[in-house]
């Protein structure tokens, strides 16, 4: 798979509670879901400068993910996951991203059960 920009950004472990099921009981509560994030940067670009401006600032895209993952309420993972794809591209200046997201617990007997997605801004993927 190739990507324009060859140098990532990515953040893994985001832990976030919310309302995710589809079983009676599942939406009744807040349950935790991990989510990772891969985001294409030109680093080389940003190091010239050492300027915070120069790349994709991941703290703020953090909280953006946080704060929509705390209000939803969707049934499906995969839902979630496509959801938070369309608001990165919408709101920052990538040209791709790569969302995990991860329901721990889920599956009786294994560490966790979730989703891997990519979407690119020109839809291709």
């Amino acid at each position: 798979m190739s990507h324009s920009a060859p140098d990532r950004i990515f953040l893994r472990g985001l832990s976030v509670d919310c309302v995710i099921g589809f079983i009676e009981w599942e939406r009744h509560i807040r349950q935790t879901v991990v989510i990772d994030l891969e985001l294409p940067v030109d680093c080389r670009a940003a190091a010239v400068r050492d300027r915070v401006e120069d790349t994709l600032d991941y703290k703020k895209v953090a909280k953006r993910v946080i704060a929509f993952v705390e209000a939803s309420e969707f049934q499906l993972v995969e839902t979630l996951a496509e959801r938070t794809a369309q608001l990165i591209l919408a709101e920052f200046a990538v040209e791709w991203v790569r969302v995990s997201i991860n329901k721990p617990g889920a599956i009786r007997g294994s560490r966790d059960v979730g989703v891997m997605i990519e979407r690119a801004r020109d839809g291709s993927r």
